[in-house]
């Protein structure tokens, strides 16, 4: 019987796919660093008092790129191109999803919607980072290799996530919320559709490195695009939802020190 778990397993047991699975996931959250590090940099003159909890938000995920790098050099191997049908991040911004880099690569002030815009593509991207290590530290917490690393990031996405909660709620508060419910929105019907594409293509990608044989490849993708379905039908809602979080000012202090592994 297939299982998530199983699935990693063989992933992480193998270099190749391994490598890869490493390099896509560093490739993402370096991206998404220098992205906060732009937005930190242009943010809205009358928001100023989000640039400290943006510039943690990137400086965390440029910490889980050097991780996911330094979990590969642990086992002597080097990073791999990232195949463009992996690539989650630009697949998002070309679908719309996120400031658009262009945008980011001027020097010039971002709006206050291009803040607003930023925090509401976040909650739903970070939704979906929070479930994904969440699941990893279910099965693989206590994994002599893995297990640290993936509970400093879980915890950085679980405080990303409560962040994006929490400011997204005082800005509705400000008479925001009907920009932010439609973002919200729009994001997250994209977002299922982006994360559909790429689980098809990644799992494409281990299965030739794996030599998966062509009845358990069928199943897979079958089953991530009845995922799919049931996002698109329902699951899509947990993603727009808006509620206090527990962590209240989760991004308050200086991001945490990356261990060496």
């Amino acid at each position: 019987m297939l299982t998530a778990k199983g699935l990693f397993q063989e992933i992480i047991d193998n270099d190749e796919s391994f490598r890869l699975f490493c390099s896509i996931a560093a490739s993402g959250e370096t991206q998404g660093g220098w992205e906060n590090a732009r937005i930190a940099a242009l943010v809205a003159p009358g928001m100023k008092d989000l640039t400290p909890k943006i510039t943690r938000h990137g400086a965390d995920e440029d910490k889980h790129g050097r991780i996911f790098n330094a979990l590969m050099k642990k086992r002597g191997l080097e990073p791999v191109p990232v195949p463009p049908d992996t690539d989650y991040t630009k697949l998002l911004e070309q679908r719309g999803i996120g400031l658009a880099h262009d945008k980011l690569r001027r020097d010039e002030p971002l709006t206050e919607r291009d803040i607003i815009v930023y925090l509401a593509h976040s909650r739903v991207t970070e939704q979906r980072a929070a479930d994904q290590m969440d699941m990893l530290v279910t099965y693989f917490g206590d994994h002599p290799e893995l297990g640290r690393a993936i509970h400093m990031i879980d915890n950085d996405e679980a405080n990303h996530l409560a962040y994006c909660h929490e400011e997204l709620l005082r800005l509705a508060r400000e008479g925001h919320g009907r920009l932010i419910q439609r973002t919200l929105r729009d994001s997250a019907l994209v977002e299922i559709q982006v994360y559909r594409d790429v689980s098809l293509a990644v799992m494409g990608h281990m299965g030739r490195i794996l030599r998966w044989p062509r009845p358990k490849a069928a199943v897979l993708a079958a089953g991530i695009r009845g995922m799919y379905a049931y996002e698109r039908l329902a699951g899509w809602h947990r993603m727009v939802g808006l509620k206090t979080p527990e962590r209240l000012d989760a991004l308050g202090g200086p991001a945490t020190p990356a261990p060496a592994f």
